[in-house]
């Protein structure tokens, strides 16, 4: 009986699941985002409970502004798009350069990262780098192409959210197996992000140019980096490349917007 219903049902699932990113790429993702809401926040709570937060009044008033103007500067850039309604912003004590946000509108940043973004502006291109993955449900997408036909039932109501694996949801959503260890995106989807981040820095009033600045210090930082053709994420270089080919339009932009403020 379930698998007839699904028969039926399967070519209107995927017809309503084919949608666009706010860069016009197609992609299917069909998992519901009151779902994807809900599991993020499961997520970002044990990450709360496992991680300590720090408690830095300068790094976290520095964190907190650049994020204001990234999520304002996306709200504005990309209007159509399903934004958060509220987003909350925590800075862990982690040593690992990394940043992460999550569907629903959490945004985690490692006091780590604030030794390779020196600047609020490096600092608001990888804030703008993960919005973006937000912004285009990237995770959604990822989560759908991982549980392959479970995804698809689950949207049916035929699969319980309870079965949905736990591996599966925290590599959708970037993260490890221990909370708060960011994994690479697709490369397609990591070069989206770049480009979706690059327009919001810039919509921001931070100067883009900042962006390619953070990766030649993540390069350094990084040491040695696989082939580009062995790994998902991008090689430094070609996303450097990509930036620096995106850099007339975004440059346009920044030169149209209020400067961001946020060195204080």
């Amino acid at each position: 009986m379930r698998l007839r219903c699904l028969h039926y049902l399967l070519p209107l699932v995927l017809l309503a699941g084919c949608e666009e990113t706010p860069t016009g790429r197609s992609q299917l993702a069909l998992v519901p985002e009151a779902l994807m809401a809900r599991m993020s926040e499961d997520a970002f709570d044990q990450m709360r409970q496992r991680q300590p937060v720090s408690r830095d009044a300068t790094i976290n008033r520095r964190v907190q502004c650049v994020a204001r103007e990234v999520v304002a500067a996306a709200e504005a850039r990309y209007p159509d798009a399903d934004l958060p309604e509220a987003w909350e912003v925590v800075v862990f004590e982690d040593p690992s350069p990394n940043a992460f946000a999550l569907p629903g509108g959490r945004i985690g940043v490692h006091t780590g990262l604030l030794r390779v973004a020196e600047t609020p502006a490096q600092l608001a291109a990888v804030i703008g780098h993960e919005v973006g993955h937000v912004l285009a449900d990237h995770g959604n997408e990822r989560l759908t192409q991982q549980l392959g036909i479970k995804a698809v039932l689950l949207v049916v109501g035929l699969f319980s959210e309870g079965e949905l694996a736990q591996e599966s949801l925290m590599q959708a959503l970037g993260l490890g197996a221990q909370l708060g260890i960011t994994l690479p995106f697709s490369r397609t989807h990591e070069e989206e992000a770049d480009l979706m981040g690059l327009a919001i820095m810039a919509q921001a009033g931070f100067d883009p140019r900042q962006s390619v600045a953070l990766w030649r210090n993540m390069a350094q930082a990084g040491g040695g980096q696989p082939p580009e053709f062995l790994s998902t994420h991008p090689a430094h270089g070609s996303r450097i490349e990509a930036l620096q080919q995106a850099m007339e339009g975004a440059m346009a932009t920044y030169r149209t917007a209020t400067p961001a403020d946020c060195a204080g």
